[in-house]
């Protein structure tokens, strides 16, 4: 079992980074394999379908994905929704029934914003929805602070131990015969007339 961790900050190692390494320490403990991939500094710098390529390609090993990202301006990164914009248009169906996850990571305000915009994504694509104990989110204004925000670690570690259960609970119930839904055609309806 494997989980991708997105980080959808322009800061490899900054907040964002750190909380999902806290997750990390979950997955690992669970017997669950991770891997982070800093997404946010690589569309910063026009690399956008480059890193969507690594990671449609990363999802082919994964099963779940956790998204993080810091708070700008109330909501999340500008980064990190072109890249799930581009990679929900291009791997819907590899991410459909994936268990997943978001973070944000803030100084102070915005974070529930940034979770429900992030959410919605996963919503939308029937992809079942890992919680924790809290709304996944820590804050700080530097990886240290984050490190101080005790709740914030809490709420990171269930989410990891959460993420680890539902994992095993799929893959058994994989072994007991319990079937994957089925994807039915979308139906697209038009308010115009």
């Amino acid at each position: 079992m494997k989980v991708l961790m997105i980080n959808g900050s322009r800061r490899d190692n900054g907040c964002t980074y750190t909380a999902l390494s806290e997750i990390a320490k979950e997955l690992t403990a669970g017997g669950v394999e991770w891997e982070i991939m800093n997404v946010g500094s690589r569309v910063n710098k026009g690399e956008v379908n480059d890193v969507v390529n690594e990671a449609v390609e990363a999802l082919k090993t994964t099963d779940a994905i956790i998204v993080g990202s810091p708070v700008y301006y109330a909501s999340p990164s500008g980064e990190i929704l072109m890249f799930l914009d581009r990679l929900f248009g291009k791997a819907e169906a590899e991410l459909r029934f994936m268990p997943a996850a978001t973070i944000a990571s803030a100084r102070r305000g915005g974070t529930t914003a940034t979770l429900d915009v992030l959410n919605k994504y996963f919503m939308y694509n029937q992809m079942p929805l890992v919680a924790s104990r809290y709304w996944n989110m820590v804050h700080g204004s530097a990886p240290e602070q984050v490190l101080q925000d005790e709740e914030g670690l809490q709420i990171m570690h269930t989410l990891g131990r959460n993420m680890v259960w539902i994992l095993k609970s799929i893959e058994a119930g994989k072994k007991a015969g319990v079937a994957q839904p089925e994807a039915e055609t979308k139906v697209f309806t038009n308010f115009i007339r």
